[in-house]
């Protein structure tokens, strides 16, 4: 799967946690989920939750820690789906 599906996917999957949908419409790969998307560290984690439902695939904690922007869960995302 490639970068850009699975960006319009994560888009997708942060519509549930980001309060201002505006916010989500002009994202890009380097927008900070908690900082620019105002998605609290606890839906964070449900957010990597809901990615890991949705792809198959298990994030460890040292991995989930990395995760910053919408690149970083982008580029763990396509590097388990190998």
């Amino acid at each position: 799967m490639d970068e850009k599906k699975i960006f319009e996917e994560m888009k997708n999957i942060l519509k549930a946690y980001t309060k201002d949908q505006a916010l989500l419409e002009k994202a890009t790969m380097d927008t900070h989920i908690l900082n620019d998307l105002k998605v609290n560290s606890a839906r964070l984690v449900d957010v990597i939750i809901k990615c890991e439902d949705v792809y198959g695939i298990s994030v460890d904690d040292d991995e989930a820690d990395k995760i910053r922007t919408i690149g970083d869960a982008v580029k763990i995302i396509k590097q388990k789906l190998g």
